[in-house]
């Protein structure tokens, strides 16, 4: 039976992903993965939304080490090649948690609540967690979280660094579809670019992140995407960028 996530473009160049239920699978993640693979292979989208389609995000219901180490939902959401924000409408716990965790930016509910709830049952982080957690809001918070298993309000997510932005009830994905759409009036490659100069360059020390930066920004001005936008600049025109 098919997990049902749904793909859809919700306005040019912006592509949204729409969770069927809030406790992963490993049907869900199959499907995500072929999700994830088509929005790489459509040079057309820009950027991209997740989210949940009822009133919690993703959140991990079963904790079984079996289950867990047969399937990953962050890694394919972390090979999309577009920004990706995670709109998160609700709980994001467990899983759901290193999914959000695997997407660029996240958008929180004012309701919504995060946790890493494995070590109350035997289990540590099976899909990311333990690496991306301390890289984004610091090792002694991590540590925290995982430990204790405790969960944390938005409020407190937003504080750490964990959300970007912390939206009213139900408001997550609108928010975050806004933010898509002012990414989508941007070059691709460029977009691309920034999201590789940054990840790539975390895993290296400052002066290879430096070269990175130069290599990418010079291969760049090789691009039709970089006249188009100084063309646009000089007739005082939106740009229109061709992904080229």
């Amino acid at each position: 039976m098919k997990a049902g996530v749904k793909l859809t473009r919700e306005s040019p160049g912006l592509a949204v992903i729409r969770l069927p239920a809030p406790a992963p699978t490993a049907g869900l993640a199959a499907e995500l993965a072929g999700v994830c693979e088509e929005i790489n292979f459509d040079t057309g989208i820009r950027a991209a939304v997740i989210t949940g389609s009822g009133p919690a995000f993703c959140r991990d219901a079963a904790f079984s080490r079996k289950t867990r180490a047969n399937f990953s939902l962050a890694g394919p959401v972390a090979s999309v090649n577009c920004p990706i924000i995670a709109a998160i409408n609700g709980d994001a716990a467990g899983m759901g948690l290193e999914l959000a965790l695997a997407c660029d930016i996240r958008v929180a509910s004012r309701s919504a609540r995060f946790s890493l709830p494995g070590i109350q049952h035997g289990m540590i982080p099976s899909d990311g967690a333990s690496q991306r957690l301390p890289r984004l809001v610091g090792r002694a918070k991590a540590m925290e979280m995982m430990l204790t298993g405790e969960e944390i309000t938005a409020a407190e997510a937003l504080r750490i660094g964990l959300v970007s932005r912390v939206v009213p009830a139900k408001e997550a994905l609108s928010a975050a579809l806004e933010m898509g759409r002012e990414m989508t009036g941007k070059a691709t490659l460029a977009l691309r670019y920034c999201k590789e100069a940054v990840y790539k360059g975390l895993d290296m020390t400052l002066s290879q992140g430096l070269q990175l930066e130069g290599d990418l920004y010079f291969l760049l001005h090789t691009t039709e995407d970089r006249t188009e936008g100084i063309t646009a600049f000089k007739e005082k025109r939106k740009p229109r960028f061709k992904g080229k």
